[in-house]
This record gives structure tokens, sequence and C-alpha cells, in this order.
């Protein structure tokens, strides 16, 4: 009998852009459709998995392995909500050491105890940052850990600054064996120009927009509490759009390689979304009305 794929995906942004709340609430909801997740956040700041564990923190790959000189995987797994595999990379010293050290340790470490295997997973979900993707970020993707990536982004430019260098180091590494772009998760969605902008820049892009996430008081009354919009409203409108997008990540299977834009090219463009935004801004043409730029 063949032995059963666990599937890797990777989900990027750039910090502050909701990733992590995103990434949560997307393995909450894969853990209520069934499947069986870990969550594995690759964020320095080692608060990828709070909200799945009532908001509280847990001890790192790095920080065990700097107290013990070794580590047991089974040691840094933590139960979080509906029993998901919670687990933290974790970051070097405060000044020492490079930010991506503890995905390059983590990662190699789970491989050796073949922990995906051991757990029999259906999903791990890699939570990196992705302002910069340096050498330690970019594994995921350059060693084709992740069988899919997916990036977090609003209509922001500097989101879709970082989702576009996210573009380049996919499309570095397409054809060595490198993860692919199956989408972005559009977040912050509540003005009709945010989403013309995002389609705007798939499009040219030649990627795809997989859900639009709206921003909600919900998800901060809820991470409030430290908990996910999953776990502590879900029969809001905004636990049925996490359901949504849990539904189409299950389903998603064919990823591919994006067509990122050059620096100037980018510049141009954002320039001529931020003339639209300066007319609708003094009135001179009605949001509603408004056509591709």
């Amino acid at each position: 009998m063949a032995e059963k794929k666990t599937v890797q995906i990777a989900i990027y942004g750039k910090g502050g852009i909701g990733k992590s709340t995103t990434t949560s609430n997307l393995s909450a909801a894969l853990s209520k459709l069934g499947y069986t997740v870990m969550q594995f956040g690759c964020d320095p700041k080692s608060d990828s998995t709070n909200t799945l564990r009532d908001g509280t923190y847990i001890p790192t790959v790095l920080d065990t392995l700097r107290e013990n000189g070794t580590v047991n995987a089974h040691d840094v797994i933590h139960s979080g909500f509906n029993g998901i595999y919670c687990v933290e990379a974790g970051g070097p010293q405060p000044g020492v050491g490079c930010a991506g050290r503890g995905i390059i340790t983590a990662v190699e470490l789970f491989k050796q105890q073949r922990i995906f295997e051991d757990l029999d997973l259906v999903f791990v979900i890699y939570d990196v940052l992705g302002d910069v993707v340096c050498g330690g970020f970019a594994v995921p993707i350059r060693e084709g850990i992740a069988e899919h990536v997916f990036t977090v982004s609003s209509a922001d430019f500097m989101a879709i600054y970082a989702a576009n260098n996210l573009f380049r180091g996919i499309q570095k590494y397409s054809n060595s064996g490198g993860a692919l772009l199956g989408g972005v998760i559009a977040n912050s969605i509540n003005r009709p120009y945010s989403r013309e902008i995002i389609d705007d820049f798939v499009t040219k892009t030649k990627t795809r927009v997989v859900e639009y996430i709206p921003r909600s008081v919900t998800v901060t009354q809820c991470e409030l509490q430290g908990k996910t919009t999953i776990e502590s409203s879900p029969e809001s409108e905004q636990a049925k759009v996490y359901v949504s997008l849990a539904e189409k990540i299950a389903s998603h299977t064919a990823s591919g390689t994006p067509s990122p834009l050059g620096v100037q090219e980018l510049r141009d463009w954002a320039g001529k979304w931020g003339t639209y935004l300066l007319s609708i801004e003094k009135g001179e043409i009605r949001e509603e009305l408004s056509s591709n730029i």
C-alpha cells in the first residue's frame, strides 16, 4: 500500500499583514473539516500558534536546543485547538545570528525524525515571515519542502512589494524543484478599490486570488480572548470566510510559477493606482464607477 502523502503548505506575508491570524484560522478551519493539521510557526517572534492555545507561548525548537543541546521533536510539539499540532521554530538570541536559522534547524530535525509520517498528518502549514525572503526564510521554497506557497497581502503597496519579492524567489527556484505559487490570499479587503488593486496585481503577475478576507472587528475580539475566530465565533460571517478558504486550500492541487514585476515596473504600476486613489479622494471620480487602470 502506498504511503499517504502529507501536503505541506507555506503561507508568507509581510509583518503585520495578518499572516499568522489567517494561518491560524486556516489551520483551525481545516481541523474542523476533519483533517489532521500541524501549524509550524517560522517567525522569530514565535507567536504564530498563540491563538490556537488560548494566547499562550510554547517552547521553541531553538530555545530547547540551546538549553539541552539536543531535541526530541515530540518534546517541542504541543497540542492546540481541536487537536492541532503546534510548533514554533524560534529565532536567535537578540543581536546574534540569522533570523531564518530556526526554520533550517527545525525542518531538518523533523525530517530526520520522520515526524510528519509518525503523526499521520494530512497538512503541515508553515507560517513564514515574508518581508525579506532570505536564505532561512526561503527554505520551504528553495528546497521544495512546501508543495504549495500562498501569500497574504492587502492592497497596501508594501504588502504588494513583499508579495512581488516572494514571487521572484519562487520564480528563481521553480526550475530546480522549488515550491510553486498557489495564489494570493487577499486580506483586509473592505473597499472596492482594494479588491481592484489586488485583482490588477494578480493579473499582471499571472497568478490568482484564492480568497478575499475582509477586515473584521470579530477577529480582534477573538484574538483579545487568545482564540481564533473559528473557535471563539464559529457562526460569524468572518468564520465562514475562513472555512471557505480552508475548503479551497484543501482542494487545491495545481500551483504555478508567477511572473513578478520588475522594480521600475512595480513602481510605475503603483504610481498609476496612487493617482487614481487621489482622484477618488478629491471627488473627481466615483469609486464604484471605476474601471481598470
